[in-house]
């Protein structure tokens, strides 16, 4: 993509996956509250807020609002997703002033669907491709998270399942399986009526690398994609991921970091 078409695509993504954003839980509430808007979820779900419009003489007012009002509601903890164009310039300095700590960052990175659809989808030896339908399934997924990443992430696990058992049509997880044991993971999720679907948790197990697999969980989403008629993929991609993804064809629109307020 040239810069034209990037500036175009992420003034889209702002207007349909942030300004425009949708619930991710069927329990959850996405809603605009003066100058941003959030997401609020009882339980393990995901709190935060996915865009604002401030400038210099309204940010830190409605930053304050923000705390107030995911606290009042005893959140432990909530998201401020910041993206490097979001204003005023020295927002990120005014969420750390209140608290928040920030995340590594992560490159905002989308690729045209009907592109990435002809990549190919052979697999490497030894390696089949299995849908996840069902909570066994998931706890797979999980297993090789924890594995890829280091990390048990118990909420991803919950919103998964249930988009699983609510909105099965607007999910999509796959694993890679060496004979039994699942050795990556990925997943991609819909917004209905948005030209975007996001790619997450593309993770492999370290013996498994550097043998095609991201690449093809990438491709295979992509296929699916293509036939439900989605336009963009979309990631937020880390250090790792980047030159795969830009080697693939997908084009920067810029950095996201996560700023998290935390009651402790």
């Amino acid at each position: 993509m040239d810069l034209d078409e990037l500036v175009k695509v992420r003034a889209r993504y702002d207007a349909e996956m942030r300004e425009g954003a949708q619930q991710d839980a069927a329990q959850a509430r996405v809603e605009r509250a003066g100058a941003v808007v959030r997401q609020s979820v009882p339980g393990l779900g995901w709190n935060g807020v996915l865009w604002s419009d401030l400038d210099e003489g309204t940010a830190d007012a409605e930053i304050a609002a923000q705390v107030a009002f995911f606290a009042d509601r005893g959140c432990p903890e909530f998201e401020w997703k910041l993206y490097d164009h979001d204003r005023p310039a020295d927002l990120a300095d005014r969420l750390r002033a209140a608290g928040f700590v920030p995340e590594p960052p992560e490159t905002l990175m989308v690729g045209r669907v009907a592109e990435l659809a002809q990549l190919p989808v052979e697999p490497p030896e030894g390696i089949t491709l299995r849908t996840v339908t069902d909570e066994a399934g998931v706890d797979l997924m999980m297993d090789v998270h924890t594995g890829a990443f280091g990390t048990e992430r118990p909420r991803i696990r919950e919103s998964v399942l249930g988009m699983l058992r609510s909105e099965p049509e607007n999910i999509a997880v796959v694993l890679a399986m060496a004979g039994d044991t699942p050795v990556s993971a990925a997943r991609m999720e819909i917004r209905p009526g948005t030209a975007f679907a996001g790619l997450w948790g593309g993770g492999t197990i370290p013996q498994w690398r550097g043998r095609g697999i991201y690449r093809l969980l990438v491709a295979h989403r992509a296929r699916l994609a293509a036939e439900r008629g989605i336009e963009y993929l979309q990631v937020d991609a880390s250090d790792d991921s980047r030159p795969i993804l830009e080697r693939l064809g997908f084009g920067v629109l810029g950095v996201t970091v996560p700023y998290m307020w935390s009651q402790d």
